[in-house]
């Protein structure tokens, strides 16, 4: 499978409460998204370094866009990162990408991590096979 041909904007879409909309008995639709992506050689140390703590300004924007509970671990053995995240709508997770915050974020990750042309970060989408509330 080629990777780069894999759609980057790809999600899939979960039912659950969110704490705020749960107080007042209403449903949201959340999107749960997993992806992999992919350090290159000698860069997780410095890569850990960009994130401790990531921009103010791009982490407001990912709140903006109602980006939560975002995480990404690092296997240190093969480089790969793991990345999930919960949003709001598929909307957010494709304005996202069009943000001076986010596409400047991913100029100066580029040098750290396997890229497309445009500098947005190769990614694996994963699908869910499996979800326990």
């Amino acid at each position: 499978m080629d990777i780069l041909s894999t759609s980057y904007w790809d999600a899939r879409l979960t039912f659950h409460e969110s704490p705020n909309k749960a107080a007042r008995g209403l449903k949201t639709m959340a999107i749960r998204k997993a992806f992999l992506m992919t350090l290159k050689p000698g860069s997780q140390d410095e890569y850990e370094r960009r994130h401790q703590p990531i921009w103010p300004e791009l982490r407001k924007v990912l709140k903006e866009h109602g980006f939560s509970n975002y995480s990404i671990f690092l296997n240190r053995g093969t480089d790969q990162l793991f990345a999930y995240v919960e949003l709001e709508s598929e909307a957010s997770w494709q304005q996202i990408a069009e943000t001076d915050a986010c596409r400047r974020w991913w100029a100066s990750m580029k040098d750290l991590m396997l890229t497309t042309a445009d500098n947005k970060p190769v990614m694996i989408l994963l699908d869910e096979v499996f979800h326990l509330d």
